[in-house]
């Protein structure tokens, strides 16, 4: 049985013993992990539901009439209903599990896109989107001759949404931005841009990519008016493996399946197929029981301590942590937006960033370097990479100092 967790007092302290990780050290020194724009830790009730889900009820789902199987379709079914409510969907029939936010990209390029877009027709995507949300609209523009058009971005990071007005035309039939930035932590305007969008032609589909807004902030998907939505699992202190498609019912109903074979049909017979229902019918396969009832308790986990002290956490972190980057010399950070959360991406003048990085990882700091999956956003800043460092609410200012330190020496040994 997953565990129920009542609200949770915000003490980081008493939070961060929810994580077993976060105690174990790395080259004798204790783990400051600050890399979780790439993945977040998970604690044991998201452990413990994934083991008690294979120790007591595993099984496939929809398909057997013994008690664990129906127990496991029930859970299954279950994490659906609290995906529903945890976004403001509908209906659950509006929620499609996937392996992540970019199979659930690729599934409404490669299905809602095929039947939508024609040649000349326009996609529109911005200068910060990671690759995830690049390429799979590059190879449908390819295939289908259309335009991929792209919202620049300022020297501070942020959209230029005048720019986005103007490539807005009657051949746009998709708008495709992530509602946060991996790289630069910048919070775009989401709910504004579906707006312009939809005052230009009700029919453009706009694509939000939530994998770096899911865990910090609450979503509310009819709120922004969202066409689709995706988030990932592992980012918002869930497992591996899977991720939400949010997708209005109409939208979804009249699509095509993106991949086929067991349980998204409805019957098979030599003469023809025919198609379940949704969201049943884009989930083809085996589907990962393990990772919705991981899902479930990372979504209870989070609804236990809350956004409000989420964000307040967060934001002290950013705040503190980039006000002692600004004082290091020839330290300069990329990104920023007056709109932002907890990420830092910085250069220091005469380093390389994987050097960096490397030398922070003997003093138990893990962060991120390189270019984040946002190759076109780094050649736009004229730079190789970045040093990336993201939090997490059990997060400490201890560990920014240890960080911050760590960083000095760093740069002292590597002159």
């Amino acid at each position: 049985m997953q565990e129920t967790l009542t609200k949770k007092i915000f003490n980081v302290d008493e939070l961060r013993k929810d994580f077993p990780i976060l105690s174990r050290e790395v080259e004798g020194k204790p783990l400051v992990y600050l890399d979780n724009a790439a993945t977040s830790q998970k604690p044991q009730s998201v452990i413990n539901a994934i083991s008690d889900y294979y120790s007591n009820y595993n099984a496939n789902i929809h398909r057997g009439v013994y008690s664990i199987s129906i127990k496991a379709s029930e859970a299954y079914e279950n994490a659906k209903i609290k995906v529903r409510d945890f976004i403001n969907a509908a209906s659950e029939r509006e929620i499609v599990f996937t392996r992540g936010a970019t199979e659930a990209i690729n599934l409404i390029a490669y299905s809602y896109g095929f039947e939508k877009v024609n040649s000349g027709d326009e996609i529109i995507i911005s200068e910060m989107e990671h690759h995830a949300n690049i390429v799979p609209w590059q190879v449908l523009c390819e295939k289908k001759k259309a335009v991929l058009k792209v919202i620049p971005v300022n020297d501070n990071g942020e959209l230029l949404l005048d720019e986005y007005k103007k490539l807005l035309s009657d051949k746009t039939k998709i708008v495709a931005v992530c509602q946060i930035s991996n790289s630069l932590g910048t919070i775009n305007p989401v709910k504004e841009i579906v707006r312009i969008a939809k005052e230009k032609n009700k029919s453009i589909a706009v694509v939000i990519d939530g994998a770096q807004a899911i865990h910090h902030m609450d979503v509310d998907v009819r709120d922004l008016g969202a066409d689709f939505y995706v988030f990932s699992s592992h980012k918002m202190y869930g497992p591996m493996g899977i991720g939400v498609l949010y997708g209005r019912a109409e939208l979804l109903e009249a699509m095509p399946p993106y991949q086929t074979g067991g349980d998204m049909i409805s019957s098979v017979s030599f003469k023809g197929t025919t198609y379940n229902d949704i969201p049943m019918k884009f989930e083809a396969g085996t589907p990962n029981v393990e990772g919705a009832v991981g899902l479930a308790a990372a979504i209870d986990y989070i609804k236990a301590i809350g956004f409000d002290d989420i964000h307040k956490q967060e934001t002290k972190l950013l705040e503190y942590a980039a006000g002692l980057l600004e004082e290091i010399k020839g330290l300069k950070i990329i990104g920023t937006a007056k709109d932002k959360t907890g990420v830092i991406s910085f250069v220091v003048e005469g380093f390389n960033a994987l050097d960096i990085g490397i030398m922070l990882d003997t003093s138990g700091v893990a962060v991120r370097t390189g270019q984040h999956c946002t190759e076109p956003l780094m050649e736009k800043f004229g730079i190789p990479g970045t040093v990336r460092v993201s939090f997490a609410f059990y997060n400490t200012k201890a560990e920014v100092d240890i960080f911050v330190n760590a960083l000095k020496k760093a740069i002292e040994i590597l002159k």
